[in-house]
């Protein structure tokens, strides 16, 4: 081939095009979303949580208040079959404490519901084939909900009201508990809806709508959802398009705060998570569940604006397609001396990070 060349010059083409066979891809890998080789993680969890049945989404950290060495994760299973599932810090799963339910995606917890007159910390889930919320004592798991809270009722179609993300802000004014709760499909404007948690008055549970809010791109869905109860601020991922912040008091305004995170992710945006750090410092984590990643920004904004939230750092671990994550910068005994940081993986795991792992030398 190229006999009619010189010698130099078919010298000089081969070498091109062996240049060019070595790239792989040439001219369309730049159109391909990026995925890191799961099996040569970055960063290796401290621990991993024992296998659930089917398929992990979303876990939450309970703080003992008596020995933090002892607090607890909860994380969901979301198959039909699924459900509620309790570890110790060491990823044991504690089987006495499962609890079966339909199809559960989200989990969050709070502490201190009035309840009868006695204070409760409680776990709250989304069932998505009942619509109902599903609320649970801790640590105990005890069902205090009789049988689930009717969420999104009036909706019409199956994907307004198969429940998705759900958050839970305590008011710090009064004490009282919201539950905010999304589904799988919805309107910009009304996507997620907030309710009051509160005794009905005969020593029973009860859910009180109080708002509808919630700008939506239209994209794909929203799913994650967290809230920074000192703050008072509520996050939430539009999935492909970014970060959406929001009061959390129902009594404030419905008006958007901050549309951050829009830029750099390869594709869907999941789990949020929040490290508090006194005097309003800290740091907001958020999934970028295509490329096994986790953005950082800063909780408390800049100085000259506290809704606007510039990327700090981004880390890579060994979570592969993460979808919920939970942090606590609580002391969690001497393994944990500054926090955990908490993620579920595709293999049906949780995988436990000291904050240290996250923070590196550069948080």
């Amino acid at each position: 081939m190229f006999s009619f060349l010189t010698p130099s010059t078919r010298t000089l083409i081969a070498a091109t095009l062996a240049s060019v066979l070595l790239v792989p891809s040439l001219g369309l890998a730049d159109e391909a979303p990026y995925q890191r080789n799961c099996d040569t993680p970055i960063i290796h969890p401290k621990r991993v949580t024992d296998m659930t049945p089917n398929d992990t989404d979303d876990p939450a950290i309970w703080i003992n208040p008596h020995d933090a060495a002892k607090s607890l994760i909860v994380g969901t299973d979301k198959k039909r079959d699924g459900g509620l599932y309790v570890f110790d810090l060491k990823g044991h799963m504690l089987k006495d404490k499962t609890v079966p339910l339909k199809r559960p995606n989200n989990v969050d917890i709070e502490y201190g519901l009035m309840l009868g007159g006695t204070s409760v910390d409680i776990a709250v889930a989304t069932e998505r084939l009942t619509s109902k919320l599903r609320v649970f004592s801790l640590p105990d798991m005890t069902a205090i909900d009789g049988g689930g809270l009717d969420m999104f009722v009036g909706e019409q179609g199956e994907d307004q009201r198969a429940l998705m993300g759900i958050s839970l802000y305590k008011r710090p004014a009064d004490g009282a508990i919201f539950a905010i709760v999304g589904r799988k499909n919805g309107p910009s404007g009304s996507y997620l809806w907030q309710y009051l948690l509160h005794d009905d008055g005969n020593g029973q549970l009860s859910a009180t709508l109080v708002r509808r809010f919630g700008t939506f791109s239209g994209l794909n869905e929203i799913e994650a959802i967290a809230v920074d109860d000192e703050l008072g601020y509520i996050y939430y991922s539009d999935e492909g398009v970014g970060v959406r912040k929001y009061y959390a008091d129902p009594s404030q305004s419905n008006k958007e705060l901050a549309l951050f995170a829009t830029k750099d992710f390869a594709g869907d945006h999941e789990g949020i998570s929040i490290y508090t750090q006194p005097n309003g410092q800290g740091y907001i984590l958020v999934s970028d569940q295509q490329a096994n990643e986790f953005h950082i920004f800063p909780r408390q904004g800049t100085t000259d604006d506290p809704h606007h939230h510039p990327l700090l750092k981004v880390v890579e671990l060994a979570t592969c397609e993460s979808d919920g994550s939970e942090v606590t910068s609580t002391p969690l005994g001497k393994d944990f001396p500054s926090g955990m940081f908490v993620a579920m993986s595709d293999n049906c795991t949780f995988q436990i990070y000291k904050w240290e792992q996250i923070a590196g030398d550069d948080l």
